[in-house]
């Protein structure tokens, strides 16, 4: 078994995630636990875990072989944060100018919601809460960071270039986040053209923010500065804290989204484009040594 997955890295790593996106697609639309206090980041995050577990187990691949080092941890999780309060402050700034331009007043909100595209997302307050979420969050990086960014790019950069990885794990994780609007769509929230264009512009999204993350890993040599972004970006700017206006809570959420991930993409790529410009080997091999 472990050589069929060594051997045939893509077809394996197809596989492990059609099995992953079939049980978050059954928790979310049919077990429905987004609408439940747990969420749909909790049963398909520690199922494939689990399953990463196993399939490290089977390859005899330890969790320091993706991405998961012993050293460098307080740096990397550092590096990350200060990237995601830098893009999160310029973009909830840029997300107030345009909501006072239009004559609203503004304020802040700590309280917990889940992700919606369509803006009804239940709001719950109270340090329980708070406290769930953070640990859901931390469920989330570490099943999504250790799969896509871990497994699936070391798996297939085994005998294919670390570019062709790169990209390869981060079109399966823009896929990965169609569960959303497919979601929305079976429930009626928007049509099937609704359904198109923000599928197509989530997986875009989500993709970049996979090549983004998979960049930190080839940058630092571990998983943890792209699972801090990551963490920060779905935990703090997504979750917990809001901006809130008399007419409603983050009317504006997909700009603050987008223009922190698309600022961070191109501070990223711009760093990784210096050190291999300036000839630095980096800690993660690097497409002439594969």
């Amino acid at each position: 078994m472990d050589e069929k997955i060594l051997k045939k890295p893509v077809a394996s790593c197809l596989t492990i995630f059609a099995i992953l996106i079939m049980v978050h697609g059954f928790e979310a639309i049919v077990l429905r636990m987004d609408e439940t206090v747990i969420g749909e980041n909790f049963i398909n995050k520690v199922f494939g875990i689990v399953l990463l577990c196993i399939v490290l187990n089977l390859i005899n691949w330890k969790w320091s072989d993706i991405g998961f080092a012993r050293n460098g941890f307080t740096k990397s999780i550092c590096l990350g944060f200060a990237l995601a309060i830098i893009s999160f402050i310029v973009s909830y700034s840029i997300e107030i100018f345009i909501l006072r331009s239009k004559g609203k007043v503004t304020d802040f909100g700590v309280f917990t919601t889940g992700f919606s595209l369509t803006g009804e997302a239940e709001v719950h307050r109270g340090i329980g809460f708070i406290l769930m979420c953070v640990f859901f969050n931390i469920i989330n990086v570490l099943m999504e960071e250790g799969t896509f960014r871990g497994l699936f790019n070391k798996l297939v950069a085994t005998n294919h270039s670390i570019k062709f990885a790169l990209v390869f794990q981060a079109v399966l994780f823009g896929i990965w986040h169609i569960v959303t609007p497919l979601h929305n769509l079976i429930d009626g929230d928007i049509n099937l053209v609704a359904f198109v264009g923000l599928g197509v512009g989530y997986i875009i999204l989500a993709g970049l923010m996979g090549i983004k993350w998979g960049l930190m890993y080839q940058m630092t040599g571990s998983l943890y500065a792209g699972m801090a972004d990551h963490f920060f970006n779905n935990c703090i700017a997504t979750n917990l804290l809001h901006v809130v206006t008399e007419s409603g809570i983050d009317e504006m959420m997909i700009i603050r989204v987008m223009v922190a991930q698309l600022l961070s993409f191109v501070i990223v790529l711009t760093g990784w484009k210096r050190l291999k410009r300036d000839a630095i080997k980096l800690p993660y091999p690097n497409e002439e040594e594969n």
